[in-house]
């Protein structure tokens, strides 16, 4: 099976149909919560790095992980003096209630340890709107979230089949996909449902 995306991890923790909506169906919309995002994260998709008082900084950093079966790109990692990684992630908005943000993030300190064969303590979020950084210890319940969240990823990636929509107000108020979603559509598959409308669409505008 293709790695799972770093990115995934964020999406499953949130919702694990947005998940499988974007990354089995290949669904995306932008919003004005997606176009933010895309802005910050402008800076570190230029990569490099760069030695600030004996931390060395590493933009766009891949990484991977053999065991959980992940990949993807870090924004930002930052290695102490004795090679500790310190991973930061970019995020548009302010610290949420919700934990989706800490477990991507999770997830890339525990491929940076099964890279570098040390441990990664913390991490941090770093927040546009409050333009500070959040840290984030990667502690046991954080870590098994998102562990369990990959498993549920590699579950519906490999049954290539998204499950149905659970309404959530407040975080499908906030989805860029809930036009496409269609949490009232009783679980079917977003594409099918979108198929369907384009085909009505054409055969109501024939001659």
């Amino acid at each position: 099976m293709e790695p799972i995306p770093l990115s995934a991890i964020q999406h499953a923790v949130y919702c694990l149909r947005q998940a499988a909506l974007i990354h089995l169906e290949r669904l995306w919309a932008e919003n004005r919560f997606t176009a933010e995002g895309d802005v910050l994260h402008t800076v570190a998709d230029k990569g490099g790095s760069r030695r600030i008082k004996g931390v060395r900084r590493v933009l766009s950093l891949p990484l991977g992980s053999a065991r959980l079966n992940l990949s993807g790109v870090a924004d930002l990692v930052e290695f102490g003096p004795d090679g500790t990684a310190f991973p930061v992630e970019y995020k548009r908005g302010k610290p949420k209630l919700h934990r989706a943000d800490e477990a991507q993030l999770c997830a890339q300190a525990l491929c940076l340890e099964e890279m570098t064969g040390r441990p990664v303590p913390e991490g941090a979020l770093f927040y546009a709107e409050t333009r500070r950084r959040v840290t984030v210890p990667f502690d046991a319940d954080l870590r098994a979230l998102t562990e369990a969240a990959v498993v549920d990823l590699a579950r519906v990636f490999a049954a290539e089949e998204t499950p149905p929509p659970t309404l959530q107000k407040s975080r499908c108020r906030a989805c860029s996909l809930l036009d496409l979603c269609r949490p009232e559509a009783c679980g079917r598959p977003a594409r099918a449902w979108r198929d369907r409308a384009v085909a009505r669409a054409l055969e109501d505008t024939d001659p």
